[in-house]
């Protein structure tokens, strides 16, 4: 097989080229071996062939003294052939290839030698010219002039090396071919009497010998070639080796740019390591072999963001972000760093020019999960992925329609909005900046029992009702699917950016929607203020004494005291106060404090909307204060400070605390007694807000003006359930502390739990309103 390695190639030190050099000198090897091979049997094959005439010889003699009268000429006739033919085999084979080896294999041996030397010396130099720091301007030069010089003399050894490498190539057919051909003859002098059997081998021969002195002609021919692009190639300037990297998206092997590029690991340490990468199909991948299979840094570049990155300690960095992660690159020069920003944001532009299945393409790529406990894992048995969520939702009046440009059967969603997208618009949609949209995708994210439900809840005709109310009047044409990507982002902008199609309410209409609002929440707090917030636990103290010893040998817990109970809040602490059962006494006196309040403002304003459709549970109310540019973060100064969500906690939906959170509402922002949302969840006995406010990261130590933290409430509640979760979340957070700050998200038990008590409060709440007793479930 005959492997010719291309000048250029060498030049870029590819993992392409890396590969070819190593199958020709594994090739090398292997021929080497089957010559010496060869030469071994040929020279035992003329040993036994001297033996043979000398026996033969001894043979005719004795014949011709037997019969005195024998045909000795014939018989004579055939000792001569055979020394003709070991002779021809001692010169052809022998000779010939043993020269071959020796001189030939030789020489590209002692070039790999430097070949090998000069790679090693190239990659130090390569490191350490990546090493220099750029506040210490002497290394930095001194890597430089190395790197340089370097660069320069591997350039002359590895043209020098392929140059051999191609000369050995085309020579060794022909050398081969013509020691062959020569013992071929000799056999066929040697067999003149069985001539009629060759005579079918001739015409083959004769081929052959074509072939021979056109291989001659053609390896002369190719020797020269070589030796002119060898020397073409040797007087080229190469002082600007970083500006030959050229973007290319019609590469005839689809690959755009490719070229060598440190990467940073996402390990603990942070590590270097230079990769081979290479822009193809829209896609960003690297190798470290060429054999390797290529590993995908960003799946699809419409997704993807590219920048500067000047903040690090070394040269030439940037950062290619994509929804779901990021990854940290350094280019050898800044020019090199320049083309390579320029190329990934040309595929960027090429593939939103693209037609074809785009939508296919992009669903293969997962978006951020915001606020899941799993994003680190595979998604838990009771959160819905794949086509239970692509059902549900679709199934919303309006929904199976993007809600932007009316393209069927969409596939990602908009979370904080509550609205169904196509392909194109979730990549304007994130353009715009989570504080305007959570985009995710409807098949491939894990979605919460919650953040469905609130999917549900709203839907592509509620939000379109809002958005584009004045859209007819004001006579702007609603994109359609197929129309130009910038014609839909500048719609898509006018719409929520701007909000330039909703209709403003007026001071009358704003304040007949408060009113009603606020009757609605007298109404719903009169039903609340019936029922009885208190009641068993849904664990047994087996259970529980299970579950905390679980936690008690996973980490060295501190113990906690509580100042209002007095009581000693350890593993074991918890565990007899949790198996003690609960009173029957109804709501504390703080949680009813709101049960009979109605206050009318003396002003009224989108975020007093907020805060009354929050407490009513009318999620389309909410979205039409948010748009008509409420506060998320409200404070009613005329109600203890409370803020939309507090008011959330009170009406006890669990999805509409969801909403605000998604539009990010401050789940640790206290009111004028000091308490944030979790205390008023605890207070209230709402389990389900307790674990969806712990998910998303509230203050369990923060205290009111009483000193009171949300823990200490629940142990004086009695809520066993709430006490469980507090502690767990508590227990949880040690434990990370203990195993150091590269620890993982959380422990898997812990996740367990709330991930059942996220199932409960979305898809089954009666469970925690249920009254039973310790020995039913026991």
């Amino acid at each position: 097989m005959k492997i010719t390695v291309d000048f250029e190639e060498c030049l870029k030190d590819s993992p392409r080229f890396r590969a070819t050099i190593e199958e020709v000198e594994g090739d090398v090897c292997e021929l080497e071996s089957k010559l010496d091979k060869l030469v071994k049997l040929c020279i035992g094959m003329i040993d036994a062939g001297k033996a043979y005439n000398a026996a033969n010889k001894q043979f005719v003699n004795g014949i011709r003294e037997l019969a005195q009268q024998s045909t000795k000429d014939e018989r004579r006739q055939g000792v001569p052939f055979l020394v003709i033919l070991f002779d021809q085999a001692q010169r052809s084979i022998k000779t010939q290839l043993q020269t071959f080896v020796k001189d030939d294999l030789r020489k590209f041996k002692e070039a790999k030698k430097q070949f090998d030397k000069v790679s090693e010396e190239k990659e130090a130099a390569l490191i350490k010219n990546a090493q220099a720091p750029r506040n210490k301007q002497h290394e930095v030069e001194e890597a430089t002039n190395i790197l340089t010089a370097t660069r320069k003399c591997f350039r002359h050894i590895v043209l020098d090396y392929v140059l051999q490498i191609n000369v050995l190539q085309s020579k060794r057919r022909s050398e081969i071919l013509k020691s062959m051909l020569s013992f071929m003859y000799a056999h066929l002098t040697f067999f003149h009497q069985g001539y009629d059997l060759f005579s079918e081998l001739q015409p083959l021969m004769k081929q052959l010998g074509g072939q021979l002195d056109q291989l001659v002609v053609d390896a002369a021919k190719e020797k020269r070639d070589m030796e002119q692009k060898h020397s073409t190639i040797q007087q080229k300037d190469f002082s600007n080796d970083d500006t030959k990297l050229e973007y290319n998206v019609d590469a005839d092997n689809g690959i755009a740019m490719e070229g060598y590029l440190f990467k940073r690991a996402s390990n603990a340490f942070k590590t270097w390591n230079r990769r081979w990468f290479s822009i193809q199909n829209n896609q960003l991948v690297y190798q470290k072999k060429f054999k390797d299979n290529p590993t995908v840094v960003v799946e699809d570049l419409r997704l993807c963001t590219v920048k500067h990155c000047e903040d690090i300690e070394r040269r030439f960095c940037f950062e290619v972000v994509s929804p779901t992660k990021s990854c940290m690159m350094q280019a050898d020069s800044e020019k090199l760093r320049q083309a390579w920003i320029k190329a990934v944001q040309n595929s960027i532009a090429t593939a939103f020019r693209d037609k074809g299945d785009d939508g296919e393409k992009l669903d293969r790529k997962s978006s951020t999960s915001t606020g899941s406990l799993d994003s680190g894992g595979e998604p838990k048995e009771r959160s819905l992925k794949g086509e239970s969520a692509l059902q549900k939702v679709l199934a919303i009046p309006g929904n199976s329609c993007c809600c932007d440009c009316g393209q069927p059967d969409p596939r990602w969603a908009s979370i904080n909005l509550g609205i169904t997208l196509c392909i194109q618009c979730s990549g304007i949609h994130r353009s715009l900046g989570v504080h305007f949209s959570k985009v995710r995708s409807l098949t491939l994210d894990t979605w919460e029992p919650e953040l469905l439900k609130l999917m549900c809840e709203l839907g592509n005709r509620v939000i379109n009702q809002i958005y584009e109310a004045r859209r007819e009047e004001l006579g702007a044409r609603k994109p359609q699917s197929g129309d130009p990507r910038h014609e839909v982002e500048a719609y898509i902008k006018a719409k929520y950016v701007d909000r330039r199609f909703i209709r403003r309410p007026s001071d009358e209409e704003l304040r007949t929607k408060v009113v009603s609002l606020s009757k609605q929440e007298k109404r719903l707090s009169s039903t609340v203020a019936g029922l009885e917030a208190r009641r068993d636990s849904l664990f047994c103290p087996d259970e529980l004494d299970s579950l905390f010893s679980y936690f008690d040998t996973s980490s060295k817990l501190r113990s906690i005291k509580s100042a209002d109970s007095g009581i000693q809040n350890s593993a074991d602490g918890s565990r007899e106060m949790l198996a003690a059962t609960p009173s029957n006494n109804s709501l504390t006196d703080a949680g009813k404090t709101n049960t009979s309040r109605h206050i009318h403002p003396k002003e009224y304003s989108p975020g007093l909307q907020l805060f009354w459709a929050s407490c009513a549970r009318s999620l389309p109310d909410m979205a039409e204060a948010l748009a008509h540019g409420a506060e998320v973060n409200w404070v009613n100064t005329e109600d203890e400070k409370r803020t939309p969500l507090i008011m959330a906690v009170q009406g006890g939906s669990l999805v509409t605390c969801e909403f605000l959170l998604q539009n990010a509402a401050n789940v640790n922002q206290q009111d004028a007694q000091g308490r944030g949302p979790l205390h008023h969840a605890t207070m209230l006995g709402h389990t389900g807000q307790v674990c969806l406010f712990l998910k998303r990261g509230a203050n369990q130590n923060a205290a009111d003006i009483d000193e009171k933290t949300p823990l200490a409430m629940a142990v004086e509640a009695a809520n066993a359930d709430i006490v469980t979760l507090l502690r767990l979340a508590k227990m949880n957070e040690e434990m990370r502390e203990a195993e150091g700050p590269y620890s993982q998200s959380g422990d898997e038990t812990y996740q367990d739990i709330f991930q059942d008590f996220t199932h409960m409060a979305s898809n089954d709440p009666e469970k925690l309103n249920r009254y039973q007793q310790y020995d039913q479930r026991c």
